[in-house]
């Protein structure tokens, strides 16, 4: 995420254009960091409607991140070719050729980026741009990447749009993009994103006809796909599943921002069988309508009867969820990150079923400390399912409302960060916790 204020946004792009490249994304993309190994220190609050997980029940920082200085807004699909495909946005990143291709989602030229990233090594990946895809915003003020997936060599890449602004004032307070609005729908590649077919939906007659204007709430803004491995080789009976987060209206506890880029109070999830025929019709998905009498999954064709997957009022955010085949767990990253540009709060549940039940794994406070697109790619997770590495992009705004934004764990700068971590059992945690340092 970015930002610009209204009336200095044109001005400033030529100079935007011309310094980027050489002072906010420095050439140095393949190098790592290191440092003290850690255990996070879970803090939970005291409203929190989820179990404590007796399977996952801490996380160690293994003391190496990557130091990729590039743009942010990565979702990573494991593609048949063995390849990483993402979307990229506000920021740069190289082609082959030595250029760079910029991407600005939040004023003109409104366009979205897309890459690929080739290794084995989550610190030195080969990360190059595949080009750039006009997405315009209108009537929003802005429209960013969401859902990717890349399934038998079709390339599904998602938008959804925010507004009013990247820089909106309330009162006497700045926000980032405080209006979260719909999915716009799904551009398709059939070359690995060399070429495009354009969605025949637009930002104002969305896939799922919902109006995020002026602060009324989506369910399905900025949905991603759950990761199912290579080529989604663990999706149960072939469907693509897409959670999002979003909100109701009347809401129980309003507040300003409420349902923004990163806050919300609701988890919903979706699925279709994937194919370029489907992947546009609304009429193809279903929607989670919460549980039957004896618990089991309701599947519905009304979008008007979705449930929300999690309820926690104030506490929702940015949500992914990536299934860890060896431990047969899903693991959901949610980022709590009102009001959009002060220290963020993230956390891990883990299920053995992606429509739950849920459990708390960890509760990272001030994680990043403004980490956000909290992911786990399926690609780094080791044979056990105890090793992985946690991707993410932080602090975008270290410069708002007199706060001070560290680093913390390191790593954490803007663009983005693979950060490696490993799962505790119980036993692990208690027998580490003696001889490891804690988070501060």
């Amino acid at each position: 995420m970015k930002n610009q204020t209204v009336a200095v946004r044109v001005l400033l792009s030529f100079i935007f254009l011309n310094i980027l490249e050489f002072n906010a994304y420095p050439q140095n993309e393949n190098s790592a960091i290191t440092f003290e190994r850690f255990i996070w220190k879970s803090e939970v609050p005291g409203d929190c409607p989820f179990e404590r997980s007796k399977d996952i029940t801490g996380i160690l920082f293994t003391g190496t991140s990557s130091d990729y200085r590039v743009a942010d807004t990565w979702y990573f699909s494991w593609a048949s070719d063995d390849k990483l495909y993402s979307p990229f946005t506000d920021g740069d990143v190289p082609r082959l050729d030595g250029s760079r291709d910029l991407s600005i989602s939040y004023m003109n030229p409104y366009v979205t980026g897309q890459a690929v990233a080739e290794g084995d090594d989550p610190t030195d990946l080969k990360i190059y741009s595949l080009g750039l895809t006009p997405s315009p915003p209108h009537p929003y003020g802005g429209r960013y990447p969401c859902g990717s997936l890349v399934y038998n060599g079709v390339w599904y890449y998602g938008t959804y749009c925010l507004a009013p602004e990247g820089s909106t004032t309330f009162g006497k307070d700045v926000f980032n993009w405080p209006w979260l609005g719909p999915l716009v729908g799904f551009r398709i590649s059939t070359d690995f994103g060399r070429t495009w077919e354009d969605s025949p939906h637009t930002a104002e007659k969305p896939l799922f006809d919902e109006n995020g204007m002026w602060g009324f709430p989506v369910k399905i803004g900025a949905p991603h796909f759950v990761d199912f491995g290579k080529n989604m080789e663990h999706s149960p009976e072939g469907y693509a599943y897409l959670v999002g987060h979003g909100a109701e209206y009347p809401d129980k506890e309003p507040r300003f921002a409420n349902l923004s880029w990163i806050s919300g109070d609701q988890i919903y999830l979706i699925r279709v069988k994937p194919s370029i025929e489907n992947i546009n019709d609304p009429t193809k998905y279903e929607f989670f309508g919460g549980h039957d009498a004896s618990g089991q999954p309701v599947w519905t064709a009304e979008f008007d009867s979705i449930s929300p997957l999690i309820d926690w009022n104030n506490n929702c955010g940015c949500v992914t969820i990536t299934y860890n085949a060896p431990l047969k767990k899903y693991l959901m990253c949610v980022t709590d990150g009102w009001p959009t540009v002060e220290k963020m709060n993230s956390y891990i549940l883990e299920s053995d079923h992606v429509t739950g039940p849920w459990k708390m794994a960890v509760y990272m406070k001030d994680f990043g400390e403004q980490g956000y697109f909290l992911n786990i790619p399926s690609k780094f997770i080791s044979k056990d399912g105890k090793s992985m590495w946690l991707c993410y992009s932080g602090n975008f705004a270290t410069d708002w409302r007199d706060i001070k934004i560290e680093e913390d764990p390191p790593g954490s700068h803007y663009g983005l960060v693979l950060q490696s971590i490993e799962l505790l059992s119980q036993e692990a945690f208690e027998k580490l916790s003696r001889t490891i340092k804690w988070h501060k």
